[in-house]
């Protein structure tokens, strides 16, 4: 298949910035094969995109989202007080996991893959939980996923806070299986990783069990880390040492590795996991909302990435938020550092999908993860201040197309093949369901 988008201002979102007017881009299965003025002529194209006026860039990549909140928004359950973080993961978020099923999954994964991408997301990376379906539920929200056309990530976030070591073996279990299942496909639109909780849910064993698992499969983990002060309290106080130094002892982190929040680890910490490569996931909104704290290290860590926690898949938004609330806390970075930060997630899937390809810009030899932008600036966008546009200007409802793997699966602000009412209307309906279950859940 050979698709051609002409005429188009092609804006590239990562260093060296870059903004390129009347360009024709062609796309050859999954690949973009050439990019250039006019040279769309010399090929047979299967399918042309008339993008005068538009805007073309590579698509936004959420690196952490939790796809069982996808049925959670506006929950109508009963729930007790909810003054501190922990009462919060007890009361409301570990009470709809437990609610969920294998129906719920699969909805749930629908919702948050067509919102993704409806706003211009092109990969998430998530972290699941459903701890009363626990085997096979991985292959259920890559299903969700691979039938909207949305590449993903996912793993199981291990734990061991409602079984102990069973819940925290079949956790691990499902993360080995669903990692097997993908390495035998060839190009998988979903990849795996190694989910845990919080280390405060982990014991030394969990740890163990979880350092097998990454290196019988050679995945990387994903992991919350220091999103409240009180996962580095507990490790202080049940292990006598620091986070990242028990996480390290257990063979946790390398370069394929994604930790999330990190509000609360040291300079010291922060360091190491420079030193060791690892990845590192800011969620500005969820900070905020759970009132958990300001990554006072943002600027320190060498991979930051940009993710949701579970908030959505808009971006541009989460971009936005997280640059105004840097300035808001004093921060020294620009656009051009968030935007970078945002885009620096095409490096965490190079590093989960290991095949070689490449993420992140529109040019030759990269996969053709597009979006199409109805953008109409009313100031000079050139390469000098596309970031600054990106935050200011541009959003979630100036998504007029998109492309994943080279596959057009939003066209003109419609989906492709989809019967999208239907699937809102049973999610409405699945979600009612899970509501009464999880209501008389006790926390």
């Amino acid at each position: 298949m050979t698709t051609v988008v002409k005429n188009v201002r092609i804006m590239q979102t990562c260093e060296p910035f870059e903004v390129l007017e009347n360009q024709d881009v062609v796309v050859q299965d999954d690949t973009i094969a050439a990019i250039g003025i006019g040279v769309g002529s010399g090929f047979k194209a299967d399918r042309t995109i008339d993008g005068s006026g538009c805007t073309l860039m590579p698509g936004n990549v959420c690196s952490h989202h939790h796809y069982y909140s996808g049925l959670s928004r506006g929950m109508l359950i009963s729930a007790g007080p909810q003054t501190d973080f922990i009462q919060v993961l007890k009361e409301w978020w570990w009470r709809l996991d437990r609610g969920l099923d294998e129906e719920a999954c699969y909805y749930s994964s629908l919702i948050c893959s067509l919102d993704a991408i409806a706003c211009g997301t092109t990969a998430c990376v998530d972290h699941h939980a459903s701890p009363n379906y626990i085997r096979g539920s991985l292959s259920t929200i890559a299903k969700g996923m691979e039938e909207c056309g949305l590449r993903g990530v996912t793993c199981y976030e291990v734990t061991d806070r409602n079984g102990g070591m069973k819940e925290v073996e079949e956790g691990v279990e499902e993360n080995v299986r669903f990692a097997k299942e993908v390495s035998g496909r060839k190009k998988p639109l979903v990849e795996a990783m190694i989910g845990g909780h919080a280390p405060f849910t982990l014991p030394d064993e969990a740890l163990r069990l979880m350092g097998e698992a990454v290196r019988e499969t050679g995945r990387g983990m994903h992991l919350h880390v220091a999103e409240d002060k009180y996962d580095v309290v507990y490790s202080h106080h049940f292990h006598g040492k620091d986070i990242v130094r028990r996480l390290e002892e257990a063979g946790l982190i390398d370069e394929k590795t994604l930790l999330v929040h990190a509000l609360h680890l040291s300079g010291e910490e922060i360091d190491e996991i420079n030193r060791l490569g690892a990845f590192v996931a800011h969620n500005p909104r969820s900070n905020m909302n759970n009132h958990v704290g300001y990554l006072k290290n943002l600027t320190k860590v060498d991979k930051l990435v940009i993710g949701t926690d579970g908030c959505g898949g808009n971006m541009f938004e989460e971009v936005k938020i997280g640059f105004f609330k840097h300035k808001d806390e004093g921060g020294p970075w620009w656009p051009a550092d968030f935007v970078g930060a945002l885009s620096r997630g095409n490096r965490l899937l190079e590093s989960c999908f290991a095949d070689g390809r490449r993420w992140g810009r529109v040019a030759p030899g990269y996969v053709a993860d597009l979006v199409l932008l109805d953008y109409r600036n009313p100031t000079p966008l050139v390469a000098e201040n596309a970031a600054g546009h990106f935050v200011w200007g541009m959003g979630s409802g100036c998504v007029k197309s998109v492309i994943i793997d080279g596959r057009l699966v939003y066209d003109d602000r419609h989906f492709v093949g989809m019967d999208v009412e239907r699937i809102y209307r049973e999610a409405a309906r699945v979600a009612a369901r899970v509501w009464k279950t999880v209501d008389k859940i006790k926390a």
